[in-house]
């Protein structure tokens, strides 16, 4: 009787553990940001069995208009789940890769080396230099991009302190 409460009682420890493990991946999004990835999870899962199957994004990204993704590239994204992807693996992906952003304070830092007189913005065109000419370069199409989402004040300069609040905790015009 005692083994079978002990086996009872680990039992339940390790359901307690794996509740706890899941949900925080809840607790890293609001409930807003949840329905949308919960929306996209459905779109994804073209066969409604609650697992994303090469088949499933076989099917996305062929009603994308991109027939012919390589297997290579489909098994790469299946196992970056390490296993099944059901909606709980496909939230945590999401939680890793937006918890890569470099924290807001950092960001901050950054864009304070091209604003010395601590405005709170920097010249929109001096920047654009930078983006195509140093390191990772941006395409034209990409700086464009970028500053179709920049916060810019009215003489037209990144506003960047806003735009590091987008970048870390994304755009509230969203919600």
């Amino acid at each position: 009787m005692a083994s079978r409460k002990a086996g009872t009682r680990g039992k339940v420890a390790a359901a307690k553990q794996a509740q706890r493990g899941s949900s925080n991946v809840f607790s890293m999004f609001e409930q807003a940001q949840i329905q949308e990835f919960k929306e996209a999870f459905s779109c994804i899962d073209q066969n409604r069995d609650g697992i994303i199957s090469k088949s499933d994004l076989k099917e996305t990204y062929s009603q994308l208009g991109r027939a012919n993704v390589p297997e290579e590239e489909l098994d790469e994204m299946l196992q970056e789940g390490k296993g099944p992807i059901n909606f709980t693996v496909f939230l945590t992906l999401f939680g890793e890769k937006l918890n890569g952003t470099d924290p807001e304070e950092s960001i901050l830092s950054a864009f304070r080396m091209f604003d010395p007189s601590g405005s709170g913005v920097v010249n929109k065109e001096e920047f654009k230099q930078l983006l195509l000419s140093q390191a990772d370069k941006f395409s034209p199409a990409e700086v464009e991009q970028m500053f179709s989402l920049t916060p810019m004040d009215l003489s037209g300069n990144i506003d960047y302190k806003s735009l590091c609040y987008i970048i870390t905790h994304g755009d509230e015009k969203e919600e």
